[in-house]
């Protein structure tokens, strides 16, 4: 398989920030689909993508918000184009039998057992948050993923039902070097991995 080039990894990695300040410039909701598309081909465990997404885009659904998220991340969100509440739904595996095809019996290894929906929900959903960033920044859009909010408040206003849960949030946009932070240090591989 071929590598990416420096430049392909300066834009996903090494010269990427998280943006706090934004330009006045809308995100299409075609681009948002179109990088859908590309990081819904991530990997996740018996292909079960429980992420779901709320793109909050409108000025009613920005004030609907607003009051869920603390000071500085209210500020920001609320002059971002786009921002994504990145959720998992926890009856993500009623959708096995589609997913995972060639396993039929998929949906049992969860059905009744709570931990295991939680724990994999989660995971799954996390990483797949993770692809879309990456598919966004590929894509030339900055992000700004941020904790922060009230997950309660979250949830009530915008995943009614109780089976999707917000995980974390992240403005997208075209990101300017407003309020922008100086490059915070990074662990060694030393110090954060071993080899067996």
């Amino acid at each position: 398989m071929p590598k990416l080039t420096p430049k392909a990894l300066d834009l996903l990695f090494m010269e990427a920030r998280t943006r706090n300040g934004w330009r006045k410039k809308k995100v299409p909701t075609a681009l948002l689909e179109e990088i859908w598309n590309i990081a819904r081909m991530g990997p996740t465990s018996a292909n079960c993508q429980p992420l779901r997404v709320v793109f909050v885009t409108s000025k009613e659904a920005k004030e609907k918000l607003a009051p869920a998220l603390s000071g500085a991340n209210r500020e920001k969100s609320m002059k971002a184009p786009v921002t994504a509440l990145f959720a998992h739904d926890l009856a993500f595996f009623e959708l096995l039998p589609r997913l995972f095809p060639h396993d039929q019996s998929a949906r049992s290894w969860f059905a009744g057992n709570e931990q295991t929906i939680a724990e994999t929900a989660f995971r799954n959903g996390s990483l797949q948050a993770a692809y879309f960033m990456l598919a966004a920044r590929a894509k030339g859009l900055d992000c700004g993923p941020m904790s922060g909010f009230n997950q309660d408040k979250v949830n009530e206003a915008f995943f009614p039902g109780g089976t999707h849960k917000v995980n974390f949030i992240c403005n997208l946009g075209y990101g300017t070097d407003d309020d922008l932070f100086p490059r915070g240090p990074r662990l060694t591989f030393a110090e954060a991995a071993r080899v067996e």
